[in-house]
């Protein structure tokens, strides 16, 4: 590495530390990913079983365990807590920008490489997923690298050495596998397969092939030939049939139309999604390289959000890989901006300015409505809502400058791009969206949490060490798990909420329930003590 790659490697990961590594631990983790991953990771620390997942100590057939793994040893590290739990992502988030970097180096110039970092880091979604606990940034990550080993794999096939691109390749596949399933296959086969079909020729050796395949099958092996081994087939069946059911049916409430995942990326993805879009259209023909990456990050694209539209589970991280192919279509059009070939074009700048405003009012709103909640509860219907919003929560009313100064932003660096200062101008746009996220997650995002689930998780901490069984009523939850710290010796009996609500229980079982089924269960189930009432949520007791 020479000294001005590594002087640019140096700065990108000085800037990822910087902006995704604060306040990780700031709020609490999020229902329902953030925390059943988390207390996956704290259950193999507590029970000594690294080889299977579980959740409530019970077998959690949805998951291969890599990135638990990570959790666990950044638990050993720096505890149990939400720190812990988000800090491999944003580790993560460093290494994705260096890679992005070293990428777009390789195929343009260091100017291009910026461009790309520049973009993943300054956009909402992308951002903000290296600040979370959940698995899809690794994976995201392992899909990516295979897809570039597979991209040098093709070019050079013919070439004597290229098996260590087809070894590589096939090494990210099998951790992407080990990272969320089968998927981790299937993304890379489907990409090749349409750029197979257009360029209806031979594209890769059959030598080349068969090191990639046995290299994903070794790494993959690392866990599920093990698993098969010790345990045989059972397990694998089981995990395979959950994975069929989060493709074919609408899982645990997460259905939505089939253009939900187009518009998740269009304004979450702002500003590299409004960035991108003519690039779609056009290209240039100048610089082959270029040119080739273009058609691969479109592949990408449409592989992944056709297949995640297809699927019958929609979850907004399920289109997550999209990030990639949608930042470096942004890149590639900013890149021509910048050499002067072309000009951001009139329904870019309207679309820049029209979404940008809409985020910027969202962001200044959500303080406005916790500042003036007493106006809005009489204009809601929701009991859970309006007891939600009647939180004691307090707001300086500097929050709502956030959103205000993010839009003038916004506006200085279109200005910028439109005139003779077009890198100055990029850069105030991405980075002013980065620091607005800095700030956001800091400020406004742990005060909205006091009014959603802040009040049970503190109920689940003030449990924790005493000898009793917690539950949640009416509502999944895995926060009652991970915040209540759930020891490990369980009476297998308590798994039956109609035990623990009737039977002959040998300890007290304390219950979180939102405030509309109150009233039910007071009067289904008589042995029930209402203990308090607290921003949605209600708490009971069934004593001995």
């Amino acid at each position: 590495m020479n000294k001005n790659i590594f002087t640019n490697v140096l700065l990108i990961s000085l800037l990822g530390i910087f902006f995704f590594f604060p306040f990780l631990g700031a709020v609490h983790l999020f229902d329902w990913d953030e925390i059943n991953f988390a207390e996956a990771a704290r259950e193999m620390i507590l029970t000594g079983n690294y080889s299977r997942v579980q959740i409530n100590y019970e077998i959690f057939t949805e998951k291969p365990p890599l990135f638990f793994w990570m959790q666990a040893i950044s638990m050993k590290i720096f505890g149990i807590n939400e720190f812990a739990a988000r800090f491999p992502n944003a580790v993560c988030g460093v290494f994705t920008l260096i890679t992005l970097f070293l990428i777009g180096n390789k195929i343009k110039n260091a100017n291009f490489g910026w461009l790309w970092v520049l973009g993943y880091l300054g956009s909402f979604l992308p951002h903000l997923y290296f600040k979370s606990g959940i698995i899809d940034p690794f994976f995201n990550l392992f899909i990516f690298l295979a897809i570039y080993f597979i991209i040098n794999t093709i070019d050079n096939y013919k070439i004597t050495g290229v098996w260590k691109y087809s070894a590589f390749a096939g090494m990210f596949i099998g951790l992407a596998i080990l990272t969320k399933g089968p998927v981790g296959l299937l993304i890379p086969l489907l990409a090749i397969f349409v750029y197979w079909v257009s360029v209806r020729r031979s594209i890769v050796s059959i030598g080349n092939f068969l090191i990639c395949a046995l290299s994903a099958i070794l790494i993959a092996s690392l866990w599920f030939g093990v698993e098969t081994y010790k345990n045989g087939f059972k397990f694998i069946l089981e995990f395979t049939e959950r994975q069929i059911a989060i493709f074919s049916t609408s899982d645990a409430g997460h259905g939505q139309p089939w253009y939900y995942h187009p518009i998740v990326l269009f304004i979450g993805c702002f500003p590299i999604s409004i960035i991108a879009l003519r690039t779609f259209i056009y290209y240039n023909t100048d610089d082959k390289e270029l040119l080739k990456y273009r058609k691969w990050m479109l592949i990408l694209f449409w592989v992944v959000l056709i297949l995640f539209s297809i699927v019958k589970t929609k979850i907004v991280h399920y289109s997550s890989m999209c990030y990639f192919p949608i930042s470096f279509l942004a890149a590639y059009h900013l890149h021509y901006i910048i050499e002067k070939t072309i000009n951001l074009n009139r329904l870019t700048i309207i679309l820049l300015l029209f979404i940008g405003f809409v985020l910027s009012f969202a962001l200044t709103a959500l303080p406005l409505i916790g500042m003036n909640s007493e106006k809005i509860i009489p204009y809601i219907d929701d009991p859970f809502a309006v007891s939600n919003l009647q939180a004691n929560v307090y707001w300086s009313g500097w929050e709502i400058l956030i959103g205000i100064i993010y839009f003038l932003l916004i506006l200085l660096s279109i200005f910028l791009i439109t005139t003779q200062s077009k890198q100055k101008g990029i850069y105030i746009l991405f980075f002013s969206t980065a620091f607005c996220m800095l700030l956001y997650t800091r400020l406004v995002v742990p005060k909205i949490e006091l009014y959603t689930q802040s009040a049970a998780i503190k109920f689940y901490q003030s449990l924790q060490g005493k000898d009793v069984y917690v539950n949640t009523l009416g509502f999944k939850s895995y926060a009652q798990l991970y915040y209540f710290n759930k020891p490990t010796i369980i009476n297998k009996l308590s798994y039956d909420e109609q035990w623990l609500l009737t039977g002959p229980i040998d300890k007290d079982a304390y219950f979180v329930s939102k405030i509309q089924d109150k009233k039910e269960y007071l009067q289904k189930y008589p042995l029930l003590k209402e203990i308090k009432e607290e921003n949605g949520f209600v708490f009971f007791i069934r004593k001995i």
